[in-house]
């Protein structure tokens, strides 16, 4: 097993609870020092409390094991809005709001999260017909033709 995977399910064992789930972690080289950067989220949303916890156990852990030969700088953090959604929980958790769907054929769909399926998502989007009003329709989206899904934010 790896370094990195081997701190993921260090992080996984210190989340506060079941509902809380790791997203992504990242050991990144900086000149002579490493990074250690620790994604986690929760189905209802997480808070600074909680990347505190997981922050304190992890490293406690991380150096009571001596996990890291170097010196290191370890951020925990939840994604920002900007990061594409990679799990089918974040998916789950973003049902209602606005996607833009990069496809791996490399077409770019926008449209509302309606459902999250075993093997994809669906997304309510408008088609525009020349002369005519806008129609929705349901779009099914597998899984492994999605390159990248970013929700996007409204100000309205």
């Amino acid at each position: 097993m790896d370094l990195r995977q081997t701190i993921e399910e260090i992080v996984e064992k210190h989340l506060p609870d079941s509902s809380h789930f790791v997203v992504d972690v990242q050991i990144v080289k900086k000149g002579n020092k490493k990074s250690l950067q620790i994604l986690i989220d929760a189905d209802h949303g997480i808070n600074i409390d909680s990347c505190a916890l997981v922050s304190r156990a992890v490293g406690e852990e991380i150096e009571a094991k001596e996990l890291m030969d170097t010196a290191y700088i370890m951020e925990v953090s939840s994604p920002g809005v900007d990061f594409p959604l990679s799990s089918r929980r974040q998916y789950q958790k973003n049902i209602g709001r606005n996607l833009r769907v990069s496809l791996e054929e490399g077409k770019d769909t926008e449209g509302k999260l309606t459902e999250v399926e075993q093997t994809g998502i669906q997304l309510l989007v408008k088609k525009k017909e020349k002369g005519k009003k806008a129609v929705e329709e349901t779009l099914s989206i597998p899984f492994n033709q999605i390159k990248k899904s970013i929700v996007l934010v409204s100000f309205k």
